[in-house]
């Protein structure tokens, strides 16, 4: 095999693998950072060895094995071995007793869970928003820096200080590598599913750059959704995320149209929808809706979107569901952008008056002060009502807040169509 085949081919399996390696070797040594420089230690051995010697028929085991020798090796010379001994309640030493702890034996017994506790490190609530999503798609997901860089449109040295100061936020907070217990679950599985969701939501709708969609990070976004539903099957929120995702992601063809430009919801062609998603998003729904209680607001919002999956027309979308969706999702959030959201459906199942009232209310919130869609949607409803000249102000307001050059640029061309009723322009 050619150098490059197997070069590409060692990507490959870190893809795959790289989540479970560092999982398994911070289970070891109980810390994140050490596990991660331990599994580049792999890495770099497979780069160096498996262009001569060829890919070993197992090579996930032949990097972990790698990584296992020389935890042990570092277990064994330094502070954390020590520390590592007490916790794990050798009391060889203390009696005196020559023989030494078989750190190898214990690198080998089975813990299931070692992703799932990679989950919750990545994602710990002591870290920021930006740390947590950078700190997942580099140990869960297995991005480069450049790749994560390339993906939020920042640049390497700001997502590797990002990386750096999470982990040492980690080991500084001593920030124990472990699945919560019952009572601390629910408020660290929101921190989880938030870092998740944020991935998709820069893959889905760019919030910068010139692209309007990252297949990239929606694609990362739906593997860690499946896993931790597979890691957590008895969590309705985490199947209601899955579900959200799947049916939204469903429409990524749709989307854009062949010069790149957005195509909204309501003038997309469905037939282009990604049917099979639907199924799986509609599945993921009703496991979620299964578990009973109230709905959370991941499967709230799966709900709506699951009301557009399910009419093969615009025409037939039941907006007055949807707004009956929103009310609960609204009172359960009480978040500004649910509520705008909610204005977009009661204008589509009652008009656009109603709606252009629920949307000056919410200009005075100023947590919308600089969301370039609370103006976008405003101009649309008065375009509606008639009212051009103060739609294309909004518009072109839009245009201005917005990060995403593409956006910018149709939202002026927007605003740049429309007439006023005495024919200027």
């Amino acid at each position: 095999m050619r150098a490059s085949d197997v070069n590409g081919t060692i990507d490959a399996v870190w893809r795959i693998e790289s989540a479970r390696l560092i999982a398994g070797l911070a289970r070891l040594v109980g810390e994140v950072g050490l596990a991660e420089d331990l599994a580049q230690e792999s890495l770099v051995a497979a780069l160096e060895q498996w262009p001569d010697a060829g890919v070993p028929e197992n090579p996930g085991g032949w990097l972990m094995g790698v990584g296992k020798h020389r935890a042990i090796d570092r277990l064994r010379r330094a502070e954390v071995h020590e520390r590592k001994t007490r916790e794990l309640g050798y009391e060889a030493e203390r009696r005196g007793e020559a023989e030494a702890p078989d750190l190898a034996a214990d690198v080998d017994d089975p813990f299931e869970d070692d992703l799932l506790r990679l989950v919750f490190t990545a994602c710990h609530p002591v870290l920021s928003s930006d740390a947590r999503v950078a700190l997942t798609l580099r140990l869960l997901a297995g991005l480069t820096t450049a790749e994560i860089a390339s993906a939020y449109l920042v640049s390497e040295s700001t997502v590797a200080q990002r990386i750096v100061r999470a982990k040492r936020t980690l080991a500084e907070a001593r920030v124990p590598f472990e699945v919560p217990s019952h009572d601390e679950l629910p408020e660290r599985l929101s921190s989880v599913l938030e870092a998740i969701y944020l991935i998709f939501n820069e893959g889905y709708a760019a919030s910068a750059g010139d692209e309007f969609v990252r297949p990239e990070l929606i694609e990362e976004a739906l593997r860690l959704g499946r896993m931790l539903a597979a890691l957590l099957p008895e969590e309705p929120e985490v199947h209601g995320l899955v579900a959200l995702m799947e049916l939204q992601a469903s429409r990524l063809r749709a989307r854009v149209g062949p010069g790149g430009e957005q195509v909204l919801l309501l003038d997309q062609d469905r037939s282009r929808w990604d049917w099979m998603l639907v199924g799986r998003g509609l599945d993921a729904l009703r496991r979620a809706e299964r578990r009973g209680g109230v709905l959370g607001p991941y499967t709230l919002q799966a709900a709506i979107a699951a009301c557009h999956a399910r009419a093969r027309t615009a025409e037939d979308t039941d907006w007055e569901r949807i707004v009956a969706l929103y009310d609960a999702l609204a009172a359960l959030s009480g978040s500004p952008v649910v509520e705008l959201n909610r204005a977009v459906a009661v204008g589509m199942a009652y008009g656009p008056q109603p709606a252009l009232n629920l949307v000056d209310e919410l200009a005075r919130e100023p947590a919308l002060d600089d969301y370039y869609l609370l103006p976008a949607v405003r101009g649309h409803l008065l375009e509606k009502l008639g009212r051009t000249e103060e739609a294309r102000a909004e518009l072109a307001r839009a245009a201005e807040l917005t990060q995403n050059s593409r956006q910018r640029r149709e939202l002026l061309a927007r605003s740049a169509e429309l007439h006023s009723p005495n024919g200027s322009a």
